[in-house]
């Protein structure tokens, strides 16, 4: 692994780390993290109608913009769940980049913005 990949990937590690440790001052219940922290997976499923539509299902849970415009509204509006579930989503996400799983592209659920994915990869070899 490269050190440039190795820094992003422990920016991720320190995202999600960051999201555990707000989510626990929170005080919501652990099981709510618990039945929480896969859910973005779920959108999986959006590959057995095709790569394409796949990669739209899983891409539109798996960017910030929305699970961060929560925790702003759950921040301004004192909703301590919606600023849980956003702390979740955003640590599902930290977590998925750490280990090096980015965005889909509607090539295939292999092919993501951070190079191929898979056991038979060679786009992370490198310099």
């Amino acid at each position: 692994m490269r050190p440039v990949d190795l820094a992003v990937r422990l920016e991720w590690v320190a995202v999600a780390a960051a999201c555990i440790v707000l989510y626990a001052i929170s005080g919501v219940s652990w099981w709510l993290f618990a039945g929480l922290i896969l859910a973005p997976d779920l959108s999986m499923l959006g590959y057995l109608a095709g790569p394409r539509v796949g990669a739209i299902a899983y891409n539109a849970l798996h960017i910030l913009l929305v699970p961060l415009i929560l925790a702003l509204a759950g921040y301004v509006f004192g909703s301590a769940m919606a600023t849980a579930v956003a702390l979740i989503w955003i640590a599902h996400i930290a977590i998925d980049r750490a280990l090096g799983y980015g965005l889909k592209l509607p090539s295939s659920f292999q092919d993501t913005h951070l190079g191929r994915i898979g056991r038979y990869s060679n786009s992370r070899k490198g310099a």
